[in-house]
């Protein structure tokens, strides 16, 4: 399954969540303009998923409707590639690797195998544009839209502070 979402501009209100035949299937709710907080709600309106920074971290943190850690995602140094990780609870660990200039990422198991994969795309109103192709059973699609807004969230706090983490 295939799903393009987007931020806003100005990093705060809603942008939708479309499938391959571009019906709405959620939203995505940029909280504030002066934080990345996120939520991410099904077709029906129902909070699925939200995702942000904790106070002073550069780890950004998914959690379910209930406020449970879902999972951490965190940069990792690299010097010839853009690369994360995401630490689920109880449903393994993901790397999420591009090669330096590259806009197009892979989300890697333990195994080793590629279970989806995701590209930023231009022309669809904003430079935070994504379309992702999940074909992992362990991660909710919904899931993986909070774990790229908060990568996107870490290259742009990395950008803004001059740093070489992107």
């Amino acid at each position: 399954m295939q799903l393009y979402f987007r931020e806003n501009f100005w990093n705060a209100g809603t942008t939708e969540i479309l499938d391959e035949q571009e019906n709405q299937i959620g939203h995505l709710d940029m909280r504030s303009a002066f934080s990345s907080a996120i939520d991410i709600y099904d077709s029906k309106g129902q909070l699925l998923y939200n995702g942000r920074f904790p106070f002073f971290s550069g780890k950004w943190e998914v959690s379910g409707a209930d406020e449970e850690q879902v999972g951490v995602l965190r940069s990792r140094l690299s010097f010839f590639s853009k690369k994360y990780s995401y630490e689920t609870i109880g449903r393994g660990d993901y790397e999420i690797i591009s090669p330096a200039f590259s806009r197009e990422y892979d989300i890697i198991d333990e195994s080793e195998n590629v279970v989806a994969q995701f590209k930023q795309v231009n022309g669809w109103l904003s430079s935070g544009a994504f379309v992702l192709d999940n074909q992992c059973e362990f991660l909710d699609p919904y899931e993986l839209v909070a774990v790229i807004i908060g990568m996107h969230a870490i290259q742009k706090a990395a950008s803004s502070a001059g740093t070489a983490g992107t």
